[in-house]
């Protein structure tokens, strides 16, 4: 299993470092533009596999696309990040650009592979793939929901003040402050639904906690947080690769899903070694309906700005 992370910076450092320490990938290529930054990461961590006591074998590229051909997965992270104030739209111009030019050259050497978008905004970049590929759309994964998830649930456990193993949730949604839909109503601790012991204030303050995770990580580190993403992002590509057919809430093209068309937005799929496997449609209230409804409006509006 040969695995390809574009970007070398935090997001994709952290994430080629958590997939190499489950140590279920045969390889893990590391390609960035800055001169020799890919292969520093690579060597560093290669450097901690004895530590670590992982087989996973790092190596670091400067652009050369030839030395990721034949991946299986390959993650672009490569983008401009979030700085404090901005929103994950702002970053549109500059990062269609590079999505669209890794993509290409992605598939130019790896043509079976299955691609995982990370750069912001996220829901939009994931789009342009799929407008501007010819990958089948089962191949075309967007990572924000995993995390958001991860994110919920840290704001539920802390509520609840309960072991985070207790706790389960989900978003659905756009991956922006205001897009994405916590769903609340289904949350669970042991299985038991958290309304049981949270008022609804208190909900509606998790809920809006979760709504601005990564905004309020980027006020306290000056730029996007990348310990949760990547870690995210290595859950996917491990569910992939592992073919574990594990449910994660991820950007998927949508065809009439959730009276959804001609969008990739988040909703809950089953992952294994096709990629999406299955979209999972689930019940959801009126209010999550309009909530959802209103995701997507903004989401398209996003991607009216795209130039293919």
């Amino acid at each position: 299993m040969k695995v390809t992370v574009v970007g070398a910076g935090a997001v994709g450092a952290s994430c080629a470092e958590y997939i190499a320490i489950k140590d279920f990938a045969s390889e893990v290529v590391l390609l960035d533009i800055k001169e020799g930054y890919a292969e520093g990461k690579a060597m560093d961590l290669m450097q901690t596999a004895s530590l670590n006591h992982f087989d996973t074998k790092i190596t670091g590229s400067t652009s050369d696309y030839s030395k990721t051909a034949n991946s299986d997965i390959a993650v672009i992270t490569s983008g401009i990040p979030r700085k404090p104030g901005m929103t994950r739209e702002e970053l549109i111009g500059i990062n269609a650009g590079i999505v669209k030019d890794v993509s290409s050259n992605i598939i130019k050497h790896s043509p079976n592979v299955i691609i995982i978008v990370v750069s912001n905004p996220m829901d939009t970049m994931t789009y342009l793939v799929h407008k501007t590929t010819d990958l089948p759309k089962n191949r075309i994964i967007g990572m924000g929901g995993a995390l958001d998830s991860a994110r919920f649930k840290y704001r539920l456990a802390e509520a609840l003040e309960a072991p985070i193993s207790d706790v389960d949730g989900m978003v659905i949604g756009g991956h922006s402050d205001k897009g994405m839909v916590p769903l609340t109503r289904l949350a669970t601790r042991n299985s038991v639904l958290a309304s049981e012991f949270l008022s609804e204030d208190r909900l509606n303050q998790v809920m809006e906690d979760t709504k601005v995770g990564g905004a309020t990580l980027t006020g306290l580190l000056g730029t996007s947080a990348w310990y949760a993403p990547g870690a995210a992002v290595s859950a996917l590509v491990q569910a992939i690769a592992c073919d574990q057919q594990k449910m994660f809430p991820c950007s998927a093209l949508l065809e009439g899903e959730y009276n959804l068309n001609d969008i990739a937005i988040g909703v809950p799929v089953i992952l294994g070694r096709n990629g999406i496997e299955k979209i999972v449609e689930i019940d959801l209230s009126d209010a999550e309906k309009t909530k959802l409804t209103e995701s997507a409006e903004a989401v398209k509006k996003t991607n009216g700005t795209l130039e293919f």
